[in-house]
Order: C-alpha cells, then structure tokens, then sequence
C-alpha cells in the first residue's frame, strides 16, 4: 500500500459495516468528521454520536472538525454571489488552525478526513481540506467505494482532465491553470446558501 500522510473518504449511503470495512482495510486508527453538521436524517448510523460509538466498538477513535474545516461557513462574508468561497475560507486564522489539529492528531493516528460526499471531486474534503494539505506538503490518499485509495495528485489529473486541460503538471503556467480548475469546480459543487434545499447531508 502506498504510503500517505492522511487519508479521506465520503459515507455517501454506503451501509455500515460496508464502511467501516472500508476504513479497516486501509489500515485506519482515526476519523476526522469535516462536515459542518454532523447528522444524517436518510443514513443515521452516520450522525456523530452513532458513528463515534460505532467505530470504538470497531477500535477507531472520532473526532468532529465541522467548526474549523466544514463546507458551510458561518460568516457571510465566505460567500461569493451565495455560494461558499474555498479560497477565502482556506485563509481564516480558524481554518489553519483546525489544519494544525488535524495534523496534529495525524501524527498520532492513522487518520481519515470524512464527509458525506461519494466522489472526492464533489466534496470540500477534497477541494478545501485535502488542497490545502497538499499544498503543505502533506501526501493524501482518497479512499474509494471500490476500496481503492487515490493519490491526491492523481485526482488532481483528473480535475485538469475534466476541464479539458492537459493534465501535465510540470507544463508551464499549469499551476495556474490547476488553481483555476478548483475554482470552477468548487463554483460547481460548494454549499449554495440562497438555496438550502438543494443539497442533502452537511458537508
């Protein structure tokens, strides 16, 4: 197995023991739960009190970050035209520090940042927690529904593919480009505030 730093994943609607053996065969000591409200009305099992006791049945510790890492910001002003702003986010002094307490706890664990989300390209774990991991130094591996685990960098082909940009990173000017394709796909998928009714679980 290659080795990472941190790992992340999305509980989607996958049923319980299919995720906690997700979790097991990556090697996981630790959740970190990024959602900003950690419930779910549809999969109960995965509201925070459920899923802490269930995974210390399991020997896995839980911990909840939804105040410093979640994907649904308090302060208006982390909204651009309604929708969460990753990037202002990604600036607050209460961001970075829940980064430091994520990477504290990592350094004792083998730690997995979860939320909701299926495909790590439709949720702010990836697109705000892990990019801002990445851009510490720090490797991350997304774990899959198919138990496979998907290097950030890999992921962030992906991102460039799906824009229709050339997924070369070393290509000049392709940071940039890469920013951009955050950009756009956070636009595309982050928390809508002018209207709550059109996303399920909390990220």
């Amino acid at each position: 197995m290659q080795a990472f730093d941190l790992l992340t994943i999305g509980h989607s609607n996958v049923p319980a023991e299919r995720f906690v053996g997700l979790l097991r065969a990556a090697g996981v000591a630790a959740v970190a739960d990024v959602r900003s409200t950690p419930a779910s009305r549809r999969f109960p099992w995965f509201s925070g009190k459920n899923l802490a006791a269930r995974l210390q049945q399991e020997g896995m510790s839980y911990a909840a970050f939804g105040d410093e890492l979640g994907g649904r910001p308090r302060h208006p002003n982390l909204y651009c035209d309604g929708i969460a702003d990753y990037e202002a986010m990604a600036k607050q002094d209460e961001f970075r520090a829940g980064l430091h307490r994520l990477l504290t706890m990592a350094a004792q664990h083998r730690l997995c940042v979860m939320c909701a989300e299926r495909e790590p390209l439709d949720c702010h774990r990836c697109l705000l927690v892990a990019r801002a991991l990445a851009d510490r130094g720090i490797t991350v591996g997304h774990i899959l529904h198919d138990g496979s685990i998907e290097p950030h960098a890999a992921l962030e082909r992906r991102l460039l593919a799906a824009g229709g940009e050339d997924a070369d990173l070393f290509v000049s000017g392709q940071r940039e480009r890469l920013s951009q394709a955050y950009r756009r796909r956070a636009r595309a998928v982050a928390y809508r505030a002018v209207n709550r009714s059109n996303r399920g679980d909390a990220e």
